[in-house]
C-alpha cells in the first residue's frame, strides 16, 4: 500500500460552533454512511467468496484457506499499520485501504468470469484484501474522535456500533440474494461500487478535531514498543481490552448454535436462523437505545455488570431445553454485549491520546479478532471433549470467573464513574 503524505499543521480544520446533536455534526453522517456501505461490501464479499470457493473445489479445507489468506497478512500488518496511522493522515489511509478493497472486488469480478483458472487467483486477491483490512480497521476507529467533539464521542460510538451491527447482519443476507440473482460477477461489481461510494463519501468528511503529530521518535519497532508499554501501564485500557478478549474467548456460544438447534432444542434450520438472529436483535435494540440516550455515570461498574449478565444469559441458554427460553437468553446476551461494547469502546477512545490511537486500536482489533476466531475454536474443541451442554456451561462459568477476577485485578477500571475520568487517570491529552 502506498504511504500517504504526513499531516501538516494546516490539515487540521478549525472547528465551528458545535451542534447539540451528533447527527447534525458536519461530516459525521457522511462518515457513518461511508462506513456502512464499506462494511456491507465486506460482509457481502466474505459470503460470496466462501460460497464460490466451495462451489469450485467442493473441499471444506478450501474454506479454511479463505480465512487464512485474509487473516495472516492482517495479523502481520496490524501493528505496523497502527504506527503509520498515528503518523499520517488517517482519512487518507482509510481512503487508500477502501480503494484497495475496491480493486480486490474488481479483480474477483474478473476472476468470476474465468472459473477455469481455479482458486489460486482468488486466494492471491484475498491476501491483498487482508493487507488492506489491516489498515482500514484501526484507521476507522482512530478517525472517529477526530470528526466529533469530545462531548459527543460516546453518543457517536454508540451510533456507530449499532449501525455496524446492522450492516453485519444485513450484509450476508444481501450477499446470498445477489449471488442467487447474478452470480459472482454481479455481486463483486456491487461490492466494488460500494467501496467507491464509501471513498467518495469519506472524502467529504470534515476532520475538525485532528492535531498534527509531533516528529517521529525512534524506529517503528521502538514506537510500537512505546504503544505496548502505554497499554500495559494503563490499567483502564489493559483491563478493558483484555476483558473483552477472555470473556468472549471463554464464554461465547455462537459456534455451538447448530448443535443446540439440532440435538438439544430440536428446531431445525428455521430455528437455528432464529437463534442466530436473537443475539443480533438484542445488540441492535440496545445500540439504538444507547445512540439516542447515552449515559456517562458509573461506567466501570456498569461494564462489569453487563459482562456478568452476558455470562448468566449464556448459562441460561446452556441449561435450557425450551426454544423460547433459549431465544430470550440470547436476546439478553446480545443486549448486554452491546452495552459492554459501548462502554469499552468509549473507555478506550477517551483513555488514549490522539497520538497513540492507531497503535492502541490496532492492538484492540487484534484482541477482538483473536477472541472471535479462537473463541469458535475453543467452543468446538470443548464440545468435542466434554459434550455440547457441559461445554456451554463451562463457558458461562468461565465468563463469570473472568468478571470476578478482573474486578479484583483492575479496581481502577471498576471505580471509573465518567468517561472523562478515564482520560485523567491515563494521562490522555484532552481532545481538541
Amino acid at each position: 500500500m502506498p504511504t500517504p503524505e504526513p499531516i501538516t499543521p494546516s490539515a487540521a480544520v478549525a472547528a465551528p460552533a458545535e451542534p447539540s446533536n451528533v447527527y447534525r455534526h458536519a461530516g459525521f453522517v457522511s462518515f457513518l454512511i461511508a462506513r456502512v456501505v464499506a462494511v456491507v461490501a465486506t460482509q457481502v464479499q466474505a459470503v460470496v467468496v466462501a460460497w464460490q470457493v466451495y462451489d469450485l473445489t467442493r473441499q471444506p479445507l478450501a474454506l479454511a484457506y479463505v480465512g487464512l489468506a485474509q487473516f495472516l497478512p492482517m495479523l502481520a500488518l496490524l501493528l505496523p499499520a497502527g504506527d503509520l496511522i498515528d503518523r499520517f493522515d488517517r482519512k487518507r489511509i482509510l481512503a487508500l485501504a477502501w480503494s484497495v478493497g475496491g480493486v480486490c472486488s474488481a479483480l474477483l469480478w474478473w476472476l468470476s468470469g474465468h472459473g477455469s483458472s481455479g482458486v489460486a487467483g482468488i486466494y492471491a486477491v484475498l491476501v491483498l484484501y487482508g493487507c488492506a483490512r489491516a489498515f482500514s480497521g484501526p484507521a476507522m476507529q482512530s478517525l472517529l474522535p477526530q470528526i466529533v467533539p469530545r462531548a459527543q464521542l460516546a453518543q457517536a460510538i454508540a451510533a456507530n456500533s449499532m449501525l455496524m451491527r446492522v450492516a453485519s447482519i444485513g450484509g450476508p443476507l444481501l450477499g446470498g440474494l445477489l449471488y442467487a440473482l447474478g452470480g459472482g460477477e454481479l455481486t463483486y461489481a456491487i461490492c466494488c461500487a460500494c467501496f467507491v461510494l464509501g471513498v467518495a463519501l469519506l472524502l467529504r468528511v470534515v476532520v475538525a478535531h485532528a492535531t498534527a503529530p509531533g516528529p517521529a521518535q525512534g524506529t517503528m519497532l521502538e514506537r510500537f514498543g512505546a504503544g505496548i508499554t502505554f497499554i500495559r501501564t494503563r490499567p483502564i485500557i489493559l483491563g478493558t481490552i483484555s476483558l473483552d478478549l477472555f470473556a468472549v474467548l471463554l464464554g461465547g456460544v455462537v459456534a455451538l448454535l447448530p448443535i443446540y438447534a439440532q440435538e438439544v432444542l430440536h428446531v431445525g434450520p428455521a430455528g437455528l436462523g432464529a437463534l442466530r438472529s436473537a443475539m443480533a436483535v438484542g445488540e441492535v435494540s440496545a445500540g439504538l437505545y444507547l445512540s439516542m440516550r447515552p449515559f456517562n455515570r458509573r461506567v466501570g461498574r456498569t461494564m462489569f455488570i453487563a459482562v456478568a449478565v452476558f455470562g448468566v444469559a449464556n448459562l441460561v441458554f446452556a441449561l435450557s431445553t425450551l426454544f423460547w427460553l433459549s431465544f430470550a437468553a440470547l436476546l439478553v446476551a446480545g443486549a448486554a454485549d452491546m452495552v459492554s461494547v459501548y462502554i469499552r469502546g468509549a473507555l478506550v477512545q477517551f483513555s488514549t491520546p490522539d497520538s497513540m490511537r492507531g497503535r492502541v486500536n490496532a492492538v484492540n482489533m487484534l484482541f477482538i479478532g483473536s477472541s472471535n476466531e479462537l473463541g469458535e475454536f475453543r467452543a468446538g474443541t470443548s464440545a468435542a471433549w466434554l459434550g455440547v451442554v457441559p461445554a456451554a456451561i463451562v463457558g458461562g462459568l468461565c465468563t463469570l470467573g473472568v468478571v470476578g477476577g478482573w474486578m479484583l485485578a483492575f479496581q481502577t477500571l471498576r471505580k471509573v464513574d465518567r468517561f472523562e475520568e478515564a482520560a485523567q487517570a491515563t494521562g490522555a491529552a484532552p481532545l481538541p
